[in-house]
């Protein structure tokens, strides 16, 4: 009997962690802090597949937010979608750039690197909705001027969510571990 208990004690543990778990993550990755529009030097946008994420950077920079437009190509110069934003014509300076290293923490070295010379002090940076906070501490860490942190719409259901938790909050636990930008 001894056991049992024991077992239905662990259980009972665990299932109170990955409820604790969910429930503190819901500010962070699902409800995250956004900021309210205002113009800026320049529009980033990070990378990654669901590219509604780069329409809402044109978007933004058509209704005139930031004089210049930058889109992380994360995926690839081979990902022939990301043309249409990388190549095509605008009213507006667009650029695009493949992040070295292939991470967030690439992207934001990138961002510093273009802030320095493009003289930026602030900037909005668009990402999907769980990845906002996290992106929000790593750019900070390189970009000193004032970030406007902006959120795309993500996909849904709890298979997305529970994997969002794991790779989001391993993203955080990386990034604490990086001194420095």
């Amino acid at each position: 009997m001894p056991a049992f208990r024991r077992a239905v004690a662990t259980l009972v543990v665990l299932v109170a962690l990955v409820v604790g778990i969910g429930i503190a993550g819901v500010p962070v990755f699902v409800h995250p802090q956004v900021d309210p529009l205002r113009p800026a030097d320049a529009i980033v946008v990070l990378g990654g597949t669901a590219y509604e994420r780069f329409d809402l950077g044109l978007r933004l920079a058509r209704q005139g937010y930031a004089p210049e437009l930058v889109i992380s190509r994360s995926t690839g110069i081979d990902d022939h979608v990301m043309d249409r934003y990388c190549d095509g014509t605008f009213d507006f300076r667009v650029s695009c750039f493949v992040p070295e290293p292939w991470t967030t923490q690439g992207e934001a070295q990138e961002i510093a690197r273009r802030a320095d010379t493009g003289h930026w002090r602030h900037i909005i940076v668009i990402t999907y909705t769980p990845h906002v906070s996290r992106a929000r501490y790593i750019v900070g860490k390189c970009f000193r001027g004032e970030l406007t942190m902006v959120a795309s719409p993500a996909d849904s259901g709890p298979l997305f969510w529970a994997w969002m938790y794991v790779r989001q909050s391993a993203g955080y636990v990386r990034a604490f571990l990086q001194p420095g930008c």
